[in-house]
């Protein structure tokens, strides 16, 4: 900007334009690029950050240094532990009811796909690379590149923009998915965007989503060493409740996949030892053990020895898969450091959700316990979040959209459910009208051949109260209802327990004691229902359009 500067004008008029010109240059601010980093299953036990008993192994080197040059989440929690759901609700910032996913065969289309429509609105580009499983086209973004469903290890396809209608424009590529997710977020930075305006980027990796098949690179990675295993791989105690267990442990052999013979429907050996001969005719024997005998003879010297194999090899491929991604991060900071983008770019990491590694003999997630519903979450920006911060304040991933909207400068729209944490990242401080609670909902049952029950929850820092329901949500009375059997478990008649459970994470964090019958807590359990209730109505979770299970509810309630 320039200035015609006329004789007569007076000195002072003069200085006073000069200083307004260089105020205007000063204040124009470059937006933070923002990068959201999500991998699939990967749980906090697979850090070394989180100090589990893995964290001893390194599996996760550069990701540790990322998430110690900014603050790290204690609490960080999923609405749904199970991968459509999780990740509706950090697209739409609302719950299961409100964006309308709430199992695996939901989708969000390009109208309701909320977080990408309001970054372009604050004059972000954006775009998603990786694993998108929403179903519908991804068209609120400027420019995507996503597996189909699921997608492939190796050789992945990836549907793209193009001529044709979605979802027929495919590429194929040639390697493992990790490797070429990261090629094509770099061809992207490198390539297809424009320098002159901020980026939103979505980066999501399949990996370490079962059955991790882990790039050829990294065979011997692990390999003479022995993974630490859960104390309660082998003994149940008094975790769990007759809506997981049955009376007497009727319920054992068939609820909840297994690391070890346990579950007769679907265990870990069944993905690693199928064919193997041998192994096949343990299971076999296994087949005749009563439930209530089970854990008796779980500790038999051979079965134990043989759960111990299982889970060796099942965790040995599990980080094998979370190597790749960690070294594959590395090369993406690497890239954003070279170009000079990395000081102003926000970097959050996180997973769709927990998973099970073993902890109660339990694969997979879909539960509410913590190693299920714990996510790992990490945010960088040294321009405004400390380096070596923490907290324990409690997050849910509806507040994710929230967040970041902020960060680029906007405001959380009315219609999202999350709450933005900003304030706790930038100050590190909790503020004191936080939320101390979160709730949790599975609303599958027995789906998959997982066998989980269908269960809602709340979860503060110091309990955790659970509710299985155990019931369909259509009239079962009705053969004509309508019901998706793909989701929702393949037999009406399988019915199971309702049941609570109440764990004090304090004095048992591993929530291996059940004390939700114990008189000692019954004022806390009963303040904690009515929160649920609350939070319930709140968050448009009733079940006032599922009466049969409702009645469920208030016949259970005061159990």
């Amino acid at each position: 900007m320039s200035f015609p500067i006329h004789k007569s004008l007076p000195i002072l008029v003069v200085v006073a334009l000069l200083f307004s010109c260089k105020k205007e240059k000063e204040i124009v601010v470059q937006k933070p690029n923002i990068i959201y980093i999500m991998t699939d299953d990967h749980t906090t036990q697979g850090f070394g950050i989180y100090g589990s008993r893995l964290a001893g192994l390194n599996p996760t080197p550069n990701l540790d240094k990322l998430a110690n040059e900014g603050m790290i989440f204690d609490n960080a929690f999923v609405n749904n532990s199970i991968c459509v759901p999780s990740r509706a609700a950090i697209i739409t910032g609302q719950r299961a009811q409100t964006n309308g996913v709430l199992d695996l065969e939901g989708n969000i289309p390009p109208e309701k796909q909320y977080l990408p429509k309001e970054m372009k609105k604050l004059g972000y580009q954006t775009a998603i690379v990786g694993k998108w499983h929403l179903e519908k086209e991804p068209a609120a973004f400027d420019y995507y590149q996503v597996l189909p469903s699921q997608g492939k290890y190796f050789d992945p396809e990836f549907r793209v923009q193009g001529e044709k209608p979605w979802p027929e424009n495919m590429i194929q590529t040639k390697g493992h998915s990790s490797d070429i997710i990261t090629d094509a977020t770099l061809e992207y930075l490198k390539n297809k965007r424009d320098p002159n305006k901020p980026f939103f980027l979505m980066h999501h990796y399949k990996a370490p989503h079962d059955d991790f098949e882990y790039a050829t690179r990294y065979e011997d990675y692990l390999a003479d060493t022995f993974i630490p295993e859960p104390e309660s791989l082998y003994k149940m105690g008094n975790h769990g409740s007759e809506a997981v267990r049955g009376k007497n442990d009727s319920l054992t052999r068939i609820m909840g996949s297994s690391v070890s013979h346990r579950n007769l429907i679907r265990n870990q050996a069944m993905n690693i030892y199928w064919n193997d001969s041998t192994i096949y005719k343990q299971y076999r024997n296994a087949r005749d053990i009563k439930p209530e005998e089970y854990e008796k003879w779980k500790m038999d010297e051979t079965e134990r020895k043989y759960t111990s194999k299982v889970y060796q090899d099942y965790l040995k491929k599990y980080l094998r898969c979370v190597k790749g991604v960690d070294d594959n991060i590395k090369r993406l900071i690497d890239y954003l450091d070279e170009e000079g983008l990395l000081e102003n770019t926000i970097i959050v990491y996180t997973g769709d959700q927990g998973f099970m590694l073993g902890e109660h003999d339990y694969i997979d997630k879909r539960w509410m316990y913590d190693e299920s519903m714990r996510m790992p979450f990490f945010v960088r920006y040294p321009t405004k979040i400390k380096a070596g911060s923490r907290t324990d304040a409690i997050i849910n991933n509806t507040d994710f959209a929230p967040t970041m909207i902020e960060l680029a400068g906007g405001t959380t729209p009315d219609y999202m459910q999350g709450k933005s944490f900003k304030t706790i990242l930038e100050t590190g401080l909790e503020p004191a009208d936080w939320q101390k609670a979160t709730y949790h909902r599975y609303w599958m049952h027995l789906a998959h051949r997982h066998q989980n029950p269908a269960h809602f929850g709340i979860r503060t820092k110091d309990h955790k109260l659970i509710f299985y329901y155990g019931k369909y949500w259509v009239n079962t009375d009705d053969p004509n209802a309508e019901w998706n059997k793909e989701s929702w478990g393949n037999d009406f008649a399988n019915h199971t327990p309702p049941a609570w459970e109440f764990y004090d994470l304090k004095k048992d964090p591993k929530e291996m004691n059940n004390v939700y019958q114990d008189p000692e807590y019954q004022e806390v359990i009963t303040n904690l229902k009515k929160q649920l209730v609350e939070m319930r109505q709140e968050l448009n979770e009733t079940d006032k359009n599922y009466p049969h299970i409702q009645k469920v509810i208030d016949e259970h309630w005061d159990d």
